[in-house]
């Protein structure tokens, strides 16, 4: 009985993440008495993290085969949670999230992007096993099926699943997106990079933070002050989007 059941939630797991359109959930980080990094002619990364996510939402809007949702509108503080809660709510399949980045070096300068690290996974994964509610918000009936059954081993399966699922796909999505921002804008890290980030804690959504430059950094501060230099980062995130999910014809099915 336990392989059926478990047969019928790896098939719910699978057929869940398709939909007629690709959701994009698109998180402006910091915002209201949360500035982020500041500039050395304060340029607030709250301020640029919301214009670049604006940005790129119309792009995917602007695409049949997209969705984008805005994970805040205006300059308000959300918690990290709230965050990940918003684009449950929302039913997205991948999670953005635009920062600036900052460092004491203010010669450091380039985009990077970070994906969910093992370490994180494993204490998020406690945590959700910890929690029914959450096990359901995660898997909706099949986390009924699971909190009924009151099987701890076949949870922890099933939300490891979950887990890999979302990094894997985190970490192909990074790649592509790094792929298109090569040679139109400067790079950090030429590979995704790994991290403990609250933003990516999510099982449920694949997710991926992208720090757009060096706001700490003068020159990069005037680049990421600009109109044009924002739309740039708007469009090669969208364009390695669009290429994983043509890569993965699935995302784009109906059920």
């Amino acid at each position: 009985m336990k392989k059926i059941l478990t047969f019928f939630i790896l098939l719910f797991l699978c057929s869940s993440v398709y939909a007629s359109k690709v959701v994009i959930a698109v998180d402006a980080g910091h915002g209201g008495k949360d500035s982020g990094a500041i500039g050395q002619n304060q340029l607030y990364e709250k301020n640029v993290t919301i214009s670049i996510a604006k940005k790129l939402t119309n792009l995917l809007n602007k695409d049949p085969n997209f969705k984008g949702v805005l994970t805040r509108r205006t300059d308000n503080f959300i918690s990290v949670h709230e965050r990940s809660d918003i684009a449950r709510k929302s039913k997205a399949n991948l999670l953005i999230s635009i920062h600036a980045d900052a460092a004491p070096n203010r010669n450091a300068t380039g985009a990077s992007i970070w994906v969910l690290s093992t370490k994180r996974a494993d204490t998020e994964l406690g945590r959700w096993l910890e929690q029914d509610e959450k096990q359901s918000q995660l898997l909706g009936g099949a986390g009924d099926a699971l909190s009924d059954d009151h099987d701890q081993n076949l949870s922890q399966a099933v939300l490891d699943l979950q887990f890999s699922y979302s990094q894997r796909v985190g970490y192909e999505l990074a790649t592509q997106v790094l792929k298109e921002m090569d040679g139109v804008i400067k790079l950090h890290k030429g590979i995704p990079e790994h991290a403990s980030l609250g933003v990516l804690r999510s099982p449920d959504i694949p997710s991926i933070l992208i720090e757009v430059g060096f706001i700490t950094n003068e020159a990069e501060e005037r680049l990421l002050a600009s109109n044009a230099h924002q739309d740039k980062i708007a469009k090669v995130i969208y364009q390695g989007i669009k290429n994983y999910v043509k890569q993965n014809p699935k995302f784009g099915e109906k059920h």
